[in-house]
């Protein structure tokens, strides 16, 4: 299982939130490139970047901040937020970004994530964002009626790369991972999942991993890498069963 550091960008600098809320705000750093390359040089297979900016406006905000990450970075990158239109993921794409991950656009425009599942494949993520179980969208802000096993068994068809499965309620605010929902979303689909939100310390990755044989390839931490509760070297050495 990946453990997978969580870069968040709002103007420009390295954030967290809490629960999604763009008002209560964490600053962890301003330069994101030396945060990633902290990340990639303690192990990190892959990186995880939010344009949180470009999720609330619903296009893309911090373009230079992830062009000086991916020149910073061996590693592949993931990348969420204002990706609404087949232009930015070309431009992403052509930018260098391994993986680009639609929210949103997704679940109001099938029609355009089929096409970018098509002319990328292996590329696309869908991020299912659940508050009580109904998907999130907009960065949040809007919630609609549609729960997250009912959109990804819809999606799935689409063959995309992976699930991105976030409890909300867990975010940034160290409360464990929803395991039973993370394990009924693997359950229900035949497209790896990644978990995200809510991990805390050691004792979270170690609950996670027997959901690896149920599809769940890795879980995304943020807050906990940045306080100190959890440790990357060590959580990486306890996925790969050292």
């Amino acid at each position: 299982m990946l453990i997978i550091p969580a870069i968040d960008l709002k103007d420009g600098k390295c954030v967290r939130l809490r629960q999604g809320r763009a008002e209560d705000v964490t600053v962890f750093g301003d330069d994101p490139a030396a945060m990633g390359l902290r990340w990639q040089e303690a192990g990190a297979q892959l990186l995880h970047v939010v344009d949180l900016d470009g999720a609330f406006s619903s296009r893309p905000q911090n373009l230079e901040s992830i062009r000086r990450l991916r020149q910073a970075l061996s590693i592949p990158i993931e990348l969420g937020g204002g990706i609404r239109t087949l232009d930015t993921i070309a431009a992403y794409i052509e930018l260098g970004i391994d993986r680009l991950i639609l929210g949103t656009v997704a679940l109001k425009d099938p029609d355009l994530a089929a096409r970018a599942c098509a002319d990328y494949p292996g590329r696309i993520i869908f991020g299912l964002d659940a508050r009580d179980g109904l998907l999130a969208v907009e960065g949040w802000t809007e919630t609609s009626q549609k729960t997250a096993l009912d959109a990804a068994k819809s999606l799935a068809q689409l063959s995309p790369a992976a699930f991105i499965y976030t409890d909300i309620a867990r975010d940034g605010v160290k409360r464990g991972v929803n395991i039973p929902a993370t394990q009924a979303l693997a359950e229900a689909v035949d497209i790896p999942v990644i978990a995200s939100g809510g991990v805390s310390c050691l004792d979270d990755i170690r609950a996670l991993l027997p959901l690896e044989a149920l599809g769940v390839v890795g879980v995304i931490t943020g807050r906990a890498l940045y306080d100190g509760s959890l440790d990357l070297a060590e959580a990486i050495r306890l996925a790969q069963g050292g």
